[in-house]
């Protein structure tokens, strides 16, 4: 894929990003979803650290592809799964971070009582959170970032040999490619699957409450699930599905029908002939990982064992070493868990690597800025 370099702050050159500053460290960090930018926002804290992203999809540029899925997350913060304690240390810091920047703090949770359940449905719940719109906040994370000089590069990395030839002797890469890494040679993790989500997209200023709902015969089906999130432009996300190991991206009519039926009967102002409006149809693949989230360093020996490794231009597959900090898998929850793993990656690795920063976002960097609100 060829460089776009239709922004400030972006490159076509691919020639190793040199440190500019004597004694600053260059810092890689592939994949632009809202891991990876958050990642480099940490990192960005010190002045000291050299950031550059590079990414096949853009926040701003491609916004539309489904080659990633931060664009397409719910961007809630309502965690999901099976309790594991690591997840929650991560889904506690991020929640208490973005709540901090709410003016009125208050958290309001409640279970609906069964009297007002609709049929077919056993057990309900309401609570006060925070909601993003994806498109906006992914593109102020960019622009937060191009003014304290990051480099955004638009381009497709085959490897982490390729990369760590990009960022150039001594680098750090940090490798947030989500499912890319289920095919990044060099690590290749046979571990990483989707879970493909499907959701509706509707116009409905009148509907203020997330609202999520466990079925029970109605709509019998494990990978089906009902919720509503409320945004800040007035828009609300319907869903949604759960399917793991289905890379489909084409949309699923008959789930979409199941969708807007479950949800219009749970909330009546959802329906069009209320004045909500649809607005798309849409399909994500969220980034999961058996076994868990694989937030950890690695030492990679360089050149990769491999002659169908591609490489650009000559000189490339030369012996050395290159330090890998890995973030991804999360699956489902990545705006839940995104400020404490950044956080997380840096504070794990910071005495390994040398890396000199706080581990915390600094509170100047307005969270709330770009949207987020409560419902």
């Amino acid at each position: 894929m060829s460089a776009d370099t239709s922004t400030d702050n972006s490159r076509a050159d691919t020639e190793p990003f040199a440190c500019a500053r004597a004694g600053s460290r260059s810092i890689v960090v592939l994949g632009a979803g809202v891991i990876g930018l958050t990642i480099a926002h940490v990192l960005s804290d010190d002045p000291g650290n050299k950031v550059t992203i590079v990414a096949r999809e853009l926040p701003g540029d491609h916004l539309f592809s489904q080659g990633w899925s931060s664009p397409w997350a719910g961007a809630n913060w309502s965690p999901l799964g099976v309790f594991n304690e690591r997840k929650l240390k991560w889904e506690k810091a991020t929640f208490e971070k973005l709540w901090s920047m709410i003016p009125s703090g208050l958290v309001m949770f409640r279970l609906i009582p069964e009297a007002e359940l609709p049929d077919g449905y056993k057990a309900g719940y309401a609570f006060t959170t925070v909601s993003l719109k994806p498109a906006v906040y992914l593109k102020w994370l960019r622009d937060e970032l191009a003014k304290r000089g990051t480099v955004f590069v638009h381009k497709h990395v085959a490897s982490i040999e390729e990369a760590a030839a990009l960022s150039g002797p001594g680098s750090i890469v940090v490798n947030a490619t989500g499912l890319g890494s289920k095919s990044l040679l060099g690590v290749e993790d046979p571990d990483v699957y989707p879970i493909r989500g499907q959701t509706i997209l509707v116009d409905a200023p009148l509907v203020k409450e997330f609202l999520a709902i466990g079925s029970t015969q109605k709509f019998k089906l494990d990978y089906e699930t009902t919720y509503i999130i409320p945004r800040p432009d007035g828009t609300c996300i319907l869903g949604g599905t759960y399917q793991e190991d289905d890379y489909d991206l084409a949309v699923n009519h008959d789930i979409a029908k199941r969708i807007y039926e479950r949800c219009t009967t749970l909330e009546p102002r959802l329906h069009v002939s209320q004045g909500a409006k649809i607005l798309s149809l849409n399909v994500g693949l969220r980034p999961a990982r058996r076994g868990g989230p694989r937030v950890e360093l690695e030492t990679i020996q360089l050149p990769l064992k491999n002659d169908l490794v591609p490489h650009y231009r000559d000189g490339l597959r030369t012996e050395r070493e290159v330090q890998v900090i890995h973030a991804y898998g999360l699956g489902y929850g990545h705006f839940d868990n995104t400020i404490h793993q950044g956080s997380s990656v840096l504070m794990t690795f910071a005495d390994q690597l040398d890396i000199k920063a706080h581990g915390e976002l600094r509170e100047k960097s307005q969270i709330s800025s770009p949207g987020s609100k409560t419902d």
